[in-house]
């Protein structure tokens, strides 16, 4: 078989969709992961691959005296990234962005191994906005992303395969809720989200009246509660279960849990990470899909403990919303991805 490197990380969001795909490029190729120390290398280290591990600048947005040190250090990153490929014999190269995969893909073209891309959201990131032209394709979640670039191709997202096998009724029996009541689950990314996290804790106990809550806070963000079909949990690492058990989802709208939530055909109100914190990406991401129907968003400066209740509720009774998800068809995008990585291959 060949060697396939995968690249990605920086957050968790260049990370899961690589393990997203694992099981199935592990059927077809050697695998290695190229990353730091970070996020991605606990997210990749289950699935007991080689991992060769980098330093790697990250570039500040806005003005920064640190932003002068990068050449040179970035210099030593695809140096770096250089000796891994060819410690893992690499054939070819899966990026999924994130500035950890920029001096893998520099370092990638230098030694003329062949690089395919994969961006998760509407707009392209900047790493990917750096590399595209160093790769062979650049795949996309949506299609009208493809457009924009190049050499960007339609393939869909990765979505884990194990998100569909969960047990409705095994999930809400773990977590010890009834079918008294809807389940919402509630989380904010890989560290939780601080806006949903007091919104939901300040009008929990009329929440609690109406619905059972599973909310996944993030590390360090715990509270002692006493109300009744509260769940609370800092990192859940059986998310299949998770969203087998709910009703609805409320969510920050990356595009990794955005594409999720709509293959399981969940009814979801989102609250984008805004602009002043991020490239924008999420709320891109999130407006996308309510102008089609498929979720509501709530966004972060009308994020009030009463405006949360209201917009619940307007999820949970919107039969629009629902048929609409009904009649969508979000597959995963796997196959295509390994398809296309395959292609590199001619037979």
């Amino acid at each position: 078989m060949k060697n396939l490197v995968l690249t990605g990380g920086g957050s968790a969001g260049h990370a899961v969709p690589c393990a997203a795909l694992i099981p199935d490029l592990s059927e077809r190729f050697n695998l290695g992961y190229i990353g730091t120390d970070g996020i991605e290398k606990k997210i990749i280290a289950p699935f007991c691959i080689p991992y060769c591990t980098i330093a790697c600048p990250k570039f500040i947005r806005g003005f920064s005296l640190k932003n002068l040190s990068i050449p040179a250090r970035f210099l030593k990153s695809v140096k770096a990234a250089k000796r891994g490929l060819k410690a893992l014999g690499a054939d070819a190269v899966f990026s999924k962005g994130g500035y950890v995969a920029l001096p893998v893909v520099f370092a990638a073209k230098k030694l003329g191994i062949p690089v395919i891309s994969h961006e998760s959201d509407l707009t392209p990131g900047l790493a990917n906005r750096l590399i595209s032209g160093k790769c062979r394709e650049v795949l996309t979640s949506f299609p009208e992303t493809a457009k924009r670039l190049k050499n960007g191709k339609y393939s869909g997202a990765p979505i884990r395969g194990e998100l569909f096998s969960a047990d409705r009724k095994a999930a809400r029996e773990k977590y010890g809720f009834s079918d008294a009541k809807p389940v919402l689950l509630v989380f904010g990314g890989g560290s939780g989200s601080r806006a949903i996290n007091e919104a939901l804790r300040k009008n929990l106990f009329r929440l609690t009246d109406k619905y059972q809550i599973l909310h996944i806070c993030g590390h360090g963000n715990m509270r002692e509660s006493n109300a009744n079909g509260y769940v609370q949990r800092e990192y859940e690492n059986d998310m299949p279960s998770a969203y087998a058990a709910a009703d609805i989802v409320l969510s920050r709208a990356g595009s990794n849990t955005v594409f999720e939530i709509l293959a399981l055909k969940k009814p979801a109100l989102l609250v984008p990470l805004e602009n002043r914190r991020s490239r924008g990406d999420q709320v891109k991401n999130a407006l996308y899909f309510q102008e089609r129907g498929l979720c509501r968003v709530l966004r972060e400066a009308d994020l009030t403990p009463q405006s949360l209740e209201t917009e619940l509720g307007r999820t949970a009774a919107d039969d629009a919303l629902k048929e609409n998800l009904r009649s969508s068809d979000f597959k995963s995008g796997n196959e295509k991805i390994v398809n296309e990585i395959l292609s590199l291959f001619p037979q």
